[in-house]
Order: structure tokens, then sequence, then C-alpha cells
């Protein structure tokens, strides 16, 4: 038997389409992620279109990277290091460089250090991941 559908259906396919699209303009913008928000357009796709979750899973480029997240492995190594130095050059080039107003200076800088944070501490790193997962099934 089919789930009725959500009457949120409709708001979760637009969300999925917005950061579907910021993930095609952040794979040709310098600076600007974008797996992160494939992530977030697969998330949305899951509560709204099989059809599209499956489109972002199947992406040549960033469909692995999707899975593995989804999975619980995380990020790989190389791409965890690369992410936190692109975030820390452009936010401290913008806020030294590129920003007149302090304010504004702080906030880049904040927000780049809450950024910096999560991918450090809240996303694992794919390899540690697998060895962990290793040792437990060797035990």
């Amino acid at each position: 038997m089919k789930s009725p559908i959500s009457p949120l259906r409709p708001l979760w396919l637009s969300l999925g389409f917005f950061f579907a699209g910021l993930g095609f303009v952040g794979t040709v913008v310098p600076g600007m992620p974008s797996t992160v928000f494939f992530i977030l357009a697969a998330y949305f796709f899951s509560r709204s279109s099989q059809r599209f979750l499956n489109w972002v899973l199947n992406l040549p480029k960033v469909g692995p990277l999707v899975r593995d997240y989804r999975s619980g492995l995380g990020m790989p190594r190389k791409a965890k290091i690369f992410a936190l130095c692109m975030l820390s050059f452009f936010a401290l080039t913008s806020a030294i460089f590129l920003i007149p107003v302090f304010w504004v200076k702080v906030l880049v800088l904040l927000l780049g250090l809450v950024g910096f944070w999560f991918i450090h501490s809240r996303i694992p790193t794919k390899e540690i991941v697998l060895a962990q997962r290793q040792v437990s099934e060797a035990q």
C-alpha cells in the first residue's frame, strides 16, 4: 500500500531542486562547495521524489560522495582537508582584503569558524570509519 502524499512534498521537492542548483553552481564557482548542496538536495528528494533522489545518487562525480555520506562514511580524508583549507582561505581572504565593513568581517569569520568546526568535528572521515568497522568486524 502506498503511503499518503505529504502536503509538504512540493516544498521538499522545491528545496531539493534549489540545493541541486546550488550544487551545480558550486562545481564551477571557485571556493563555493558543491557536495554539501547535493547532500541537502538528496535529503529533500528523499522526502519528495525517489526518482530525483536516484538522479542525485547516480551523478558521476558527486553521487559516490553523497552515497558515502548517507551511509555514514562521511568524507574522504583528502576531500576533508581540501574543504577545510578552502573554507579557511576564502573566509580569511574575504575578511582581510575584500570586506570593508567591520561587523561583516566578524560575521564572515564566525561563519567560517562554525563551518570549520562542523566539517572537522561532525563529519566523519571515511578512512577512519572504514578502519573502525574493520576492527569491530574482526572482534
